[in-house]
């Protein structure tokens, strides 16, 4: 698809060239009947130079190629409607590209907001210590969750103030629905508890972008369709909960050396189950933490989240089981997840993620 667009953007943009030959009388073209003055002539060359440009770089998937594009099509329409008679047949792809380039513009503006909100948390967010995790600092863990932070490598590495993680997988909005594709980049800091997650999906062919914002005890969710219809729209109360809820579960899966957190208590079950009850300022959740013999972290349980489509916000018990234990960057930690909310009509795992990767202690933002 790709490779079919860049074509036929450049095929168009060569099509300008007549209007430049004609103008500057290299060759008669006969099908430009209407005459071109040379000025407009450097107008049909500029409108091709933009338009091999533009798709060069969309081909590349260069941020900035939206700005060629819009640029190129308003100097290629205006052309066309000044010699309508000859050339109104290039309105058709200049359409084309109009929504391709507005489609990135959109994504751009998005990718901009969660970039600067990083941005923002590694010059004000991001002084924790990042000394040696030891026997010490877990000395008041329950037992389940020491085993766990052993098993994982974190002990004798150093604490985690930030990490950067990427994912891919799928996700759906109904049982019914086919999982749609997705890949994600993320970022959390401990300091102040954050977490930037921003996510590109498709649906139906149709590009779509999902943003979740959790800062000073305050989420968001957006999803835009096109990068611009907005689809999802949660906020308020429930939604800085049940964020607070997706924190604390990053912290379990994603940095377990967290888990000393003095924002968390726990309570403990039984050998093999623990509760954790973690507070960020006014706003208190609980899970819990169901570990196997080995000392795995196998799934985590919270009733305290909730499954919002943006209008409405149902509280189903929440979990996450985890498989494939692996090394990632020096931690041995859960591969897989699924992300599933129990309903009373039957569990409906609407996510299916998988690291890619997860880079800790950052000191500033990757693209």
């Amino acid at each position: 698809m790709r490779i079919a667009f860049l074509i036929i953007v450049v095929l168009h943009g060569l099509i300008h060239l007549f209007g430049f030959v004609k103008g500057f009388g290299f060759k008669e073209v006969e099908e430009l009947t209407l005459p071109i003055s040379k000025p407009l002539g450097i107008f049909w060359l500029t409108a091709t130079v933009l338009f091999i440009i533009y798709g060069i770089l969309h081909y590349a998937n260069n941020k900035y190629a939206w700005f060629f594009g819009l640029f190129a099509v308003v100097i290629s329409q205006i052309l066309v409607v000044i010699f309508w008679k000859d050339a109104k047949f290039g309105t058709i792809p200049n359409l084309i590209v109009l929504i391709v380039s507005l489609v990135s513009l959109g994504s751009f503006l998005i990718k901009s907001e969660f970039i600067n909100r990083v941005n923002n948390d590694f010059s004000a967010n991001n002084t924790l210590s990042t000394e040696i995790l030891t026997e010490s600092d877990i000395a008041n863990l329950p037992e389940a969750v020491k085993k766990y932070l052993h098993y994982t490598k974190s002990v004798g590495q150093p604490k985690v103030k930030n990490f950067r993680a990427e994912f891919v997988g799928g996700i759906r909005g109904n049982p019914t629905d086919k999982y749609m594709s997705l890949q994600s980049v993320q970022y959390n800091f401990y300091q102040s508890p954050s977490r930037y997650f921003y996510m590109t999906a498709s649906k139906m062919g149709l590009p779509s972008t999902g943003l979740h914002l959790y800062q000073t005890k305050t989420a968001t969710f957006e999803v835009k369709l096109l990068n611009w219809f907005k689809v999802v729209n949660a906020k308020g109360d429930k939604m800085n909960q049940a964020e607070t809820v997706t924190l604390l579960n990053d912290m379990c899966f994603i940095a377990p050396a967290t888990l000393i957190d003095s924002r968390i208590s726990w309570e403990i079950i039984d050998d093999t189950t623990v509760k954790a009850l973690f507070s960020n300022g006014d706003i208190s959740i609980s899970a819990l933490l169901f570990f196997n013999e080995k000392g795995e972290l196998i799934n985590f349980n919270s009733n305290d989240r909730f499954e919002t489509d943006g209008k409405k916000y149902v509280n189903y018990p929440w979990e996450t089981p985890v498989q494939n234990y692996r090394m990632i960057n020096g931690y041995l930690l859960p591969s897989k997840a699924k992300l599933i909310y129990q309903r009373p009509d039957g569990d409906f795992t609407y996510g299916e993620l998988e690291y890619k990767s997860v880079k800790y202690n950052l000191t500033n933002i990757e693209n």
